[in-house]
C-alpha cells in the first residue's frame, strides 16, 4: 500500500472514531436531558393536579407539604395556591399562607418567568390560573429549581471534553508513532546513500515495506548493485589496459631473450660433444652440469613462450585431431619430468573417441600446462589420470585431469585462473592463464575442484561442434591404461 494512502486511511479512521464518540456522548446527553425533563414534567403535572384539587375542595389538605417532600429531587421548590385577590390560601410552606401577590403580575394563562436565587440556585415561577367552567377559581404559583437539568448539562459537557481531549491525545500518540515509523527507515537510507557516497558498496537497504520507501530502497540496492558492477567492470578494464600493455612490453623482450637463449642451448650441446670424450674422468660431472644449464635454460625459454601467447591476439589454426595422439606428444614433450618426479600417467580415453576440431599446437600447450601443474603439486611422486568422453546429453566434449597431490586452498580456487596469480615463488602465473584463454578461445569452459591435501581435477568441457563424427583413433580397447615411468 502506498504512503499516501495508508495516511489518507489513518486520518479517516481518526475523524470516523472522533466523530462515533462525539456522535454517541450527544445521543446519551440528549437522552438524559429529555428523560429529567420528562421526569419533571410529570412531576409539574402531579402538582398541578394536587393543586386544583386542594383549591376546588372545601376540606383543608396537607398533600401539598407531603408531596413536596418527594418533588424536591426533581427541582419543585414551593407550590402555592392563590385565590382571585392574590391571598395564598394554601402553600406547601405554612410560613407563606396569608401572604399577599399581585394580582397583576399573575396574568391570564400559562406564564414562567425567572426570578433571582440565591448563590447558585436559579428558581423559575411557573403560575396557571385555575378555571372551572367560566369561572375563575384562582392560581396555582409553582416554584422551580432546574439545577438539576443544568447538572446534567454540565455533566455531558465535561464527557464531550474529555472525550475530545482522549481523541485528542490518542492522535497525537499516533502521530508519534507514525513519524517514528517513516522517519526511522528514512532515517536508516539516509545513512546508508552516505556510507554507499563514501565508496562502501557493501550496504543493503532494507526493504521491508510495499510503500514509497520499500521501493525507494528496492531502487537504492539496484543503484548499489550497478554501481558494484561498474566498480568491477572499471577494475577489468583496468587490468586489461595492465596486461596489455604487459603483453606489449613481454613481447618485445621475449622476442630479444629467445635469441640468447637458442645460442645458450646450441652452445651447451656443442660444449658437451667437445669436451667430454676429451675429459673422460670428468665427463659426468660435466654431462651433469650442462644437462642442469640446458633445463634451466628450457625452462627459461618455456616462460618467455607463455608471455609471448599471452601478450598477443590467439589465432587458432583448426584442424582434425584425434585427442590420444595429442595426449602422447604432450607426454612425449613431458617425459624427462615425469621421469625425474617418478610420476606415472594413467589414460581414461574409450576407444571409439571422436576426433575434434581444435588447434593442435595450442591444445598440447595446455596439456602441458596440466601435466606441469600436477608434477609440482606431487614432488614424491604418484598418478595423473588423463580422461575424455562425449556427455551423452549434449553431445560436448569432456576432458578431465587429476592427481592426489598438496591440492588448493579453497580461498585461491577463485584465483587459480588470474594471471600472474602463483603459490610457487618459481612460477609466474601465467600457465593455467593462458589455458583458460585457449579454451575458451575454442568455445569452451574450465572449471576446478579440489581440496587440500587431496588433489586437484581440472574438467575442461568443449562444444559439441568441435566434435568430428568419424573416430581417429590409432589405439585399441574401450579404455586406454597406461604408465609412463622413466
Amino acid at each position: 500500500m502506498k504512503l499516501n494512502t495508508k495516511l489518507v486511511m489513518i486520518m479517516l479512521t481518526m475523524l470516523v472514531v472522533a466523530t462515533l464518540i462525539l456522535f454517541l456522548l450527544n445521543q446519551f446527553s440528549q437522552n438524559d436531558l429529555v428523560q429529567e425533563i420528562q421526569e419533571s414534567s410529570t412531576v409539574v403535572s402531579k402538582a398541578i393536579q394536587l393543586s386544583v384539587e386542594d383549591l376546588t375542595s372545601e376540606e383543608e389538605s396537607s398533600r401539598l407539604s407531603e408531596y413536596l417532600s418527594q418533588a424536591k429531587n426533581k427541582g419543585v421548590n414551593e407550590i402555592n395556591i392563590i385565590n382571585n385577590e392574590g391571598e395564598i390560601i394554601s402553600s406547601s410552606d405554612p410560613a407563606q399562607v396569608g401572604k399577599k401577590r399581585e394580582i397583576k403580575k399573575l396574568e391570564k394563562g400559562l406564564k414562567a418567568s425567572r426570578r433571582s436565587g440565591v448563590g447558585s440556585l436559579k428558581p423559575y415561577d411557573l403560575v396557571v390560573p385555575v378555571i372551572v367552567g367560566d369561572e375563575q377559581l384562582g392560581y396555582v404559583q409553582i416554584n422551580l429549581l432546574l439545577d438539576n437539568i443544568r447538572d446534567i448539562q454540565h455533566a455531558n459537557f465535561v464527557r464531550r471534553l474529555s472525550a475530545t481531549v482522549l481523541v485528542f491525545m490518542g492522535g497525537m500518540i499516533l502521530i508519534i508513532f507514525l513519524a517514528r515509523r517513516y522517519t526511522n527507515p528514512i532515517h536508516r537510507l539516509a545513512t546508508g546513500v552516505k556510507n554507499v557516497s563514501a565508496g562502501d558498496l557493501s550496504v543493503t537497504f532494507e526493504a521491508g515495506s510495499g510503500d514509497e520507501i520499500g521501493e525507494l530502497a528496492e531502487n537504492l540496492n539496484e543503484m548499489v548493485k550497478k554501481l558494484k558492477e561498474k566498480e568491477q567492470l572499471e577494475k577489468r578494464l583496468y587490468e586489461a589496459e595492465h596486461l596489455s600493455k604487459v603483453g606489449q612490453l613481454a613481447a618485445g623482450i621475449a622476442h630479444e631473450i629467445r635469441n640468447p637463449l637458442n645460442y645458450i642451448s646450441l652452445a651447451i650441446d656443442h660444449l658437451k660433444s667437445e669436451l667430454l670424450p676429451s675429459c673422460p674422468e670428468k665427463g659426468g660431472e660435466l654431462k651433469s652440469i650442462a644437462d642442469n644449464i640446458k633445463e634451466e635454460v628450457r625452462k627459461a625459454n618455456y616462460m618467455v613462450l607463455n608471455f609471448m601467447n599471452y601478450g598477443r591476439p590467439l589465432k587458432l589454426k583448426l584442424q582434425q585431431v584425434s585427442y590420444p595422439d595429442l595426449v602422447d606428444k604432450a607426454m612425449q614433450i613431458m617425459q624427462d619430468r615425469l621421469t625425474e618426479r617418478n610420476i606415472e600417467v594413467a589414460r581414461e580415453i574409450p576407444a571409439d573417441l571422436p576426433a575434434m576440431q581444435m588447434d593442435p599446437e595450442l591444445m598440447r600447450n595446455c596439456l602441458c600446462n596440466f601435466i606441469s601443474n600436477s608434477t609440482q603439486a606431487m614432488p614424491e611422486g604418484g598418478t595423473i589420470t588423463i580422461g575424455a568422453g562425449i556427455a551423452p546429453e549434449s553431445g560436448e566434449y569432456r576432458l578431465t585431469f587429476s592427481d592426489r597431490g598438496v591440492g588448493i586452498d579453497e580461498q585461491d580456487l577463485e584465483k587459480v585462473f588470474q594471471p600472474y596469480f602463483t603459490t610457487r615463488e618459481a612460477g609466474i602465473g601465467l600457465g593455467l592463464a593462458i589455458t583458460e584463454r585457449i579454451i575458451k578461445e575454442h568455445g569452451g569452459s574450465i572449471t576446478v575442484q579440489s581440496r587440500k591435501g587431496e588433489g586437484t581435477t581440472f574438467t575442461v568441457i568443449l562444444p559439441a561442434a568441435a566434435v568430428v563424427a568419424a573416430p581417429a583413433s590409432a589405439h585399441n580397447g574401450e579404455t586406454q591404461q597406461e604408465a609412463a615411468r622413466g
